[in-house]
């Protein structure tokens, strides 16, 4: 990745695709397309801690929490919909544990990104995406012993899920870099 991705005044945001503006937005439309592709691809293990944190990274808190329940709620309507998911008292009560889940790892994603020095960008994303993956993964966890599913937390399912987020996250930076080099707002609005 380039070294000049953060703009001189970038204030605490590490990811500038678009104006600050059209963010909420953007963050939107990329998350909800990526969503929609990853509940497709990978059905229950949508990377949610890497959409938490491309949306901390680009939007204030309230922000990101908006557009990551907007993604899980993507998720969810292809889920049940389209992929047929079981209507079960387990499969609802998941449900609203994925969407806790993405909401606490956006949480920890933002105050993550607050807390780590603003250079070296892919390096503290890197960071952030372990810290949110823990918060993510912990969070889903935690709810095992009131709705079962414990043998979904091997090393290798934990490990293979990881990996995924890994790879969605360097996407969706990939995602907004190409965004952002296009340019396909204009320089002038940017600075809006």
């Amino acid at each position: 990745m380039p070294a000049d991705m953060l703009s001189p005044h970038a204030d605490r945001f590490r990811l500038h695709p678009v104006a600050p503006r059209l963010a909420p937005m953007f963050c939107f439309a990329l998350l909800t397309v990526s969503c929609a592709l990853a509940s497709f691809a990978l059905a229950c293990a949508t990377p949610f801690a890497a959409f938490a944190v491309v949306a901390a990274a680009m939007l204030p808190l309230r922000s990101a929490l908006l557009v990551v329940t907007g993604a899980w709620l993507v998720n969810q309507c292809i889920g049940f919909g389209a992929l047929h998911y079981p209507i079960d008292g387990s499969t609802i009560a998941w449900s609203f544990v994925i969407g806790a889940a993405a909401l606490v790892a956006t949480a920890i994603s933002s105050a993550t990104l607050r807390m780590l020095p603003q250079g070296r960008t892919p390096l503290m994303l890197a960071i952030t995406l372990a810290v949110a993956y823990a918060a993510y993964e912990l969070a889903l966890l935690a709810a095992t012993p009131v709705l079962g599913g414990e043998g979904a937390f091997t090393a290798a399912i934990v490990t293979r899920i990881w990996l995924t987020s890994a790879v969605w996250l360097a996407g969706l930076v990939a995602a907004w870099e190409i965004v952002r080099l296009i340019d396909p707002f204009g320089r002038a609005m940017r600075n809006a």
